[in-house]
Protein backbone atom coordinates (compact mmCIF):
# COMPACT_ATOMS: atom_id res chain seq x y z
CA UNK A 1 0.00 0.00 0.00
CA UNK A 2 1.74 3.22 -0.68
CA UNK A 3 1.45 6.00 2.11
CA UNK A 4 -0.60 8.54 0.08
CA UNK A 5 -2.44 9.77 2.80
CA UNK A 6 0.61 10.03 5.30
CA UNK A 7 2.60 11.73 2.87
CA UNK A 8 -0.61 14.30 2.29
CA UNK A 9 -0.42 14.84 6.41
CA UNK A 10 3.10 14.79 6.79
CA UNK A 11 3.83 17.60 4.03
CA UNK A 12 0.28 19.53 5.60
CA UNK A 13 2.40 19.33 9.16
CA UNK A 14 5.63 21.00 7.62
CA UNK A 15 3.77 23.41 5.65
CA UNK A 16 1.68 24.72 8.26
CA UNK A 17 3.91 24.74 11.78
CA UNK A 18 6.23 27.48 10.77
CA UNK A 19 8.23 26.14 13.29
CA UNK A 20 10.56 23.25 12.32
CA UNK A 21 7.87 20.52 10.99
CA UNK A 22 6.69 19.08 14.17
CA UNK A 23 8.66 19.98 16.58
CA UNK A 24 5.90 21.95 18.11
CA UNK A 25 3.38 19.20 18.08
CA UNK A 26 5.98 16.46 18.84
CA UNK A 27 6.57 18.24 22.04
CA UNK A 28 3.31 18.80 23.13
CA UNK A 29 2.09 15.21 22.54
CA UNK A 30 5.17 14.15 24.58
CA UNK A 31 5.04 16.78 27.32
CA UNK A 32 0.91 15.58 27.72
CA UNK A 33 0.65 11.77 27.53
CA UNK A 34 4.44 10.65 28.37
CA UNK A 35 4.22 8.38 31.73
CA UNK A 36 1.38 9.35 32.67
CA UNK A 37 0.07 6.12 33.50
CA UNK A 38 1.85 2.96 35.83
CA UNK A 39 1.80 -0.84 35.00
CA UNK A 40 2.15 -3.56 38.32
CA UNK A 41 5.32 -5.58 37.89
CA UNK A 42 5.90 -7.05 41.47
CA UNK A 43 5.68 -7.16 45.04
CA UNK A 44 8.59 -6.16 47.69
CA UNK A 45 8.61 -6.08 51.53
CA UNK A 46 7.72 -2.67 53.30
CA UNK A 47 9.94 0.00 53.97
CA UNK A 48 9.34 2.74 56.11
CA UNK A 49 8.75 5.78 54.06
CA UNK A 50 6.59 3.91 51.40
CA UNK A 51 2.82 4.77 50.31
CA UNK A 52 0.85 3.06 52.36
CA UNK A 53 -1.91 2.78 49.51
CA UNK A 54 1.01 0.57 48.16
CA UNK A 55 0.26 -2.05 50.40
CA UNK A 56 -1.24 -5.26 49.46
CA UNK A 57 -3.00 -6.84 52.28
CA UNK A 58 -4.28 -10.25 50.96
CA UNK A 59 -0.71 -10.97 49.99
CA UNK A 60 0.78 -9.46 53.59
CA UNK A 61 -1.46 -12.05 55.14
CA UNK A 62 -0.60 -14.73 53.39
CA UNK A 63 3.03 -13.82 54.05
CA UNK A 64 2.61 -12.29 57.53
CA UNK A 65 5.12 -9.58 56.37
CA UNK A 66 3.66 -6.04 55.02
CA UNK A 67 4.52 -6.38 50.81
CA UNK A 68 4.07 -3.00 48.65
CA UNK A 69 3.35 -3.20 44.90
CA UNK A 70 6.48 -2.01 42.82
CA UNK A 71 5.10 -0.42 39.22
CA UNK A 72 6.65 0.38 35.74
CA UNK A 73 6.22 3.45 34.12
CA UNK A 74 3.83 2.65 31.13
CA UNK A 75 6.16 3.28 28.06
CA UNK A 76 3.39 3.00 25.41
CA UNK A 77 -0.01 4.63 25.32
CA UNK A 78 -3.24 3.41 23.63
CA UNK A 79 -4.71 6.18 21.15
CA UNK A 80 -8.20 5.39 20.00
CA UNK A 81 -9.61 7.71 16.99
CA UNK A 82 -12.86 7.91 16.92
CA UNK A 83 -14.50 9.44 13.82
CA UNK A 84 -18.08 10.75 13.22
CA UNK A 85 -19.58 9.67 9.79
CA UNK A 86 -22.71 9.96 7.99
CA UNK A 87 -23.31 12.20 4.67
CA UNK A 88 -22.75 15.14 6.93
CA UNK A 89 -19.23 14.96 6.73
CA UNK A 90 -20.00 15.54 2.86
CA UNK A 91 -20.69 19.12 3.82
CA UNK A 92 -18.34 21.68 3.60
CA UNK A 93 -16.72 24.11 6.33
CA UNK A 94 -16.79 28.00 6.04
CA UNK A 95 -13.47 27.55 4.04
CA UNK A 96 -14.83 25.54 1.08
CA UNK A 97 -13.22 22.23 2.93
CA UNK A 98 -15.13 18.98 3.10
CA UNK A 99 -15.80 18.06 6.90
CA UNK A 100 -14.33 14.74 5.97
CA UNK A 101 -11.35 16.02 4.52
CA UNK A 102 -10.42 17.92 7.39
CA UNK A 103 -11.15 15.25 9.96
CA UNK A 104 -8.91 12.49 8.29
CA UNK A 105 -6.18 15.48 8.54
CA UNK A 106 -7.02 15.98 11.81
CA UNK A 107 -7.26 12.33 12.87
CA UNK A 108 -4.10 11.02 10.69
CA UNK A 109 -2.08 14.26 12.35
CA UNK A 110 -2.64 12.79 15.95
CA UNK A 111 -1.78 9.55 14.75
CA UNK A 112 1.49 10.29 12.89
CA UNK A 113 2.38 11.77 16.36
CA UNK A 114 1.23 8.69 18.18
CA UNK A 115 3.21 6.74 15.98
CA UNK A 116 6.28 8.48 16.16
CA UNK A 117 5.98 8.62 19.55
CA UNK A 118 5.94 4.90 19.40
CA UNK A 119 2.49 4.51 20.64
CA UNK A 120 -0.45 2.08 19.34
CA UNK A 121 -3.18 4.02 17.34
CA UNK A 122 -5.95 2.41 16.68
CA UNK A 123 -9.44 3.40 14.82
CA UNK A 124 -13.67 3.37 14.99
CA UNK A 125 -16.46 4.90 13.36
CA UNK A 126 -19.94 3.65 13.00
CA UNK A 127 -21.11 3.45 9.10
CA UNK A 128 -24.84 3.29 8.35
CA UNK A 129 -25.72 1.14 12.10
CA UNK A 130 -22.28 -0.89 10.96
CA UNK A 131 -19.13 -0.90 13.41
CA UNK A 132 -15.63 -0.42 11.70
CA UNK A 133 -13.06 -1.45 13.91
CA UNK A 134 -9.17 -1.34 13.20
CA UNK A 135 -7.27 -2.54 16.27
CA UNK A 136 -4.61 -0.41 17.96
CA UNK A 137 -1.38 -1.03 16.44
CA UNK A 138 2.14 0.46 16.11
CA UNK A 139 2.57 0.40 11.76
CA UNK A 140 2.18 3.61 9.54
CA UNK A 141 0.24 0.80 7.15
CA UNK A 142 -2.08 0.25 9.76
CA UNK A 143 -2.73 4.23 9.83
CA UNK A 144 -2.89 4.35 6.45
CA UNK A 145 -5.58 1.57 5.79
CA UNK A 146 -7.92 3.26 8.27
CA UNK A 147 -7.58 6.56 7.03
CA UNK A 148 -8.27 5.20 3.16
CA UNK A 149 -11.03 2.59 4.52
CA UNK A 150 -13.00 5.83 6.31
CA UNK A 151 -12.32 8.51 3.15
CA UNK A 152 -14.19 5.49 1.18
CA UNK A 153 -16.72 4.74 3.72
CA UNK A 154 -17.89 8.21 4.09
CA UNK A 155 -18.02 8.97 0.30
CA UNK A 156 -20.81 5.88 -0.09
CA UNK A 157 -22.59 6.19 3.80
CA UNK A 158 -26.26 7.70 4.63
CA UNK A 159 -26.11 7.54 8.73
CA UNK A 160 -24.18 7.48 11.24
CA UNK A 161 -24.89 6.96 15.21
CA UNK A 162 -21.27 9.06 17.49
CA UNK A 163 -23.25 7.97 21.22
CA UNK A 164 -23.63 4.43 19.62
CA UNK A 165 -19.74 4.09 18.42
CA UNK A 166 -18.61 5.75 22.02
CA UNK A 167 -20.78 3.43 23.82
CA UNK A 168 -19.37 0.42 21.79
CA UNK A 169 -16.17 1.56 23.09
CA UNK A 170 -17.51 1.54 26.62
CA UNK A 171 -18.59 -1.82 26.29
CA UNK A 172 -15.62 -3.66 24.47
CA UNK A 173 -12.29 -1.91 25.52
CA UNK A 174 -11.08 -2.20 29.37
CA UNK A 175 -7.42 -0.94 28.96
CA UNK A 176 -6.99 2.75 29.65
CA UNK A 177 -6.49 4.79 26.64
CA UNK A 178 -6.80 8.03 25.24
CA UNK A 179 -9.18 8.81 23.14
CA UNK A 180 -9.79 11.25 20.45
CA UNK A 181 -13.11 12.00 19.12
CA UNK A 182 -12.85 13.84 15.66
CA UNK A 183 -17.08 15.29 15.14
CA UNK A 184 -18.75 18.42 14.44
CA UNK A 185 -21.56 20.14 15.91
CA UNK A 186 -24.62 17.69 15.66
CA UNK A 187 -22.49 14.94 16.52
CA UNK A 188 -21.17 16.36 20.08
CA UNK A 189 -24.82 16.94 20.40
CA UNK A 190 -25.99 13.83 19.98
CA UNK A 191 -23.41 12.11 22.91
CA UNK A 192 -25.24 11.72 26.31
CA UNK A 193 -24.07 12.66 29.39
CA UNK A 194 -24.30 9.80 30.91
CA UNK A 195 -22.32 8.13 27.91
CA UNK A 196 -19.67 10.87 28.70
CA UNK A 197 -19.31 10.06 32.30
CA UNK A 198 -18.87 6.44 32.17
CA UNK A 199 -16.30 7.55 29.35
CA UNK A 200 -14.30 10.18 31.93
CA UNK A 201 -14.05 7.42 34.62
CA UNK A 202 -12.02 5.05 31.86
CA UNK A 203 -10.58 7.03 28.90
CA UNK A 204 -8.52 10.63 28.97
CA UNK A 205 -11.19 12.19 26.25
CA UNK A 206 -10.47 15.05 23.98
CA UNK A 207 -12.81 16.36 21.26
CA UNK A 208 -12.04 18.14 17.99
CA UNK A 209 -14.96 19.76 16.33
CA UNK A 210 -15.30 20.53 12.78
CA UNK A 211 -17.06 23.89 12.04
CA UNK A 212 -19.89 23.54 9.73
CA UNK A 213 -20.46 26.34 7.18
CA UNK A 214 -23.42 28.50 7.12
CA UNK A 215 -26.11 27.27 4.56
CA UNK A 216 -26.21 30.51 3.31
CA UNK A 217 -25.12 32.23 0.30
CA UNK A 218 -25.61 32.13 -3.99
CA UNK A 219 -24.77 28.21 -3.89
CA UNK A 220 -25.73 26.80 -0.60
CA UNK A 221 -25.66 22.95 -0.97
CA UNK A 222 -28.17 20.86 1.09
CA UNK A 223 -26.17 16.93 1.06
CA UNK A 224 -28.80 15.30 2.94
CA UNK A 225 -31.01 16.65 -0.11
CA UNK A 226 -28.32 16.03 -2.93
CA UNK A 227 -29.46 19.83 -4.32
CA UNK A 228 -28.81 23.21 -3.68
CA UNK A 229 -31.03 25.40 -1.77
CA UNK A 230 -33.00 27.96 -3.95
CA UNK A 231 -31.60 31.97 -3.37
CA UNK A 232 -35.01 33.14 -1.47
CA UNK A 233 -34.03 31.18 1.41
CA UNK A 234 -30.15 30.97 1.37
CA UNK A 235 -30.71 35.21 0.76
CA UNK A 236 -33.72 36.11 3.82
CA UNK A 237 -31.77 37.59 6.41
CA UNK A 238 -34.59 36.31 9.00
CA UNK A 239 -33.86 33.07 8.05
CA UNK A 240 -29.90 33.85 8.24
CA UNK A 241 -30.51 35.01 11.68
CA UNK A 242 -32.57 31.90 12.90
CA UNK A 243 -29.98 29.88 11.54
CA UNK A 244 -27.23 31.71 13.31
CA UNK A 245 -29.18 31.85 16.78
CA UNK A 246 -29.48 27.93 16.16
CA UNK A 247 -26.10 26.92 15.52
CA UNK A 248 -24.78 29.45 18.59
CA UNK A 249 -27.18 27.63 20.71
CA UNK A 250 -26.06 24.33 19.76
CA UNK A 251 -22.46 25.44 19.91
CA UNK A 252 -23.10 26.82 23.61
CA UNK A 253 -24.98 23.83 24.93
CA UNK A 254 -21.72 21.49 23.77
CA UNK A 255 -19.44 23.39 25.60
CA UNK A 256 -21.40 23.71 28.41
CA UNK A 257 -21.79 19.60 28.48
CA UNK A 258 -18.14 19.11 27.76
CA UNK A 259 -17.08 21.67 30.77
CA UNK A 260 -19.36 19.56 33.20
CA UNK A 261 -17.07 16.59 32.25
CA UNK A 262 -13.84 18.66 32.48
CA UNK A 263 -13.38 17.01 28.72
CA UNK A 264 -11.50 19.51 26.66
CA UNK A 265 -12.53 20.57 23.07
CA UNK A 266 -11.40 22.63 19.89
CA UNK A 267 -12.97 23.88 16.79
CA UNK A 268 -11.33 23.25 13.39
CA UNK A 269 -12.53 24.64 9.98
CA UNK A 270 -9.40 23.85 7.42
CA UNK A 271 -6.30 21.65 7.26
CA UNK A 272 -4.13 24.67 7.15
CA UNK A 273 -4.71 25.23 11.28
CA UNK A 274 -4.60 21.56 11.61
CA UNK A 275 -1.10 22.08 13.59
CA UNK A 276 -1.78 24.91 15.81
CA UNK A 277 -5.33 23.97 16.60
CA UNK A 278 -4.08 19.99 17.90
CA UNK A 279 -0.98 22.11 19.77
CA UNK A 280 -3.44 24.23 21.28
CA UNK A 281 -5.92 20.78 22.29
CA UNK A 282 -2.70 18.57 24.01
CA UNK A 283 -1.16 21.91 25.41
CA UNK A 284 -5.18 22.56 27.05
CA UNK A 285 -5.46 18.99 27.57
CA UNK A 286 -1.93 19.24 30.05
CA UNK A 287 -2.57 22.40 31.80
CA UNK A 288 -6.26 20.79 33.01
CA UNK A 289 -4.99 18.30 34.84
CA UNK A 290 -6.92 15.44 33.79
CA UNK A 291 -5.63 12.29 35.45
Amino acid sequence: MILDYITRIKSNIAIHTKIKATSILDGSYKSVFMGKSLNFEDLREYIPGDNIRDIDWKASSRSRMLLVKRYIAEKKHNIMIVFDSGVKMLADTDTGETKKDVAIFAGGTLAYLAYTNGDFVGSIYNIDGKMRFFPLRTRLYDIENFLSKYDKDVQSSKTSDLNKTLEYLLKNFRRKMVVFVVTDMKGASSVSEQVLKKLICQHDILFINIKDADLTGDRAYKVEKNRYLPKFVTMDKKLIKMEHDIKEKISLENEKKLKHHAIISIDINSKENIAMKITELLERHKYAGIR
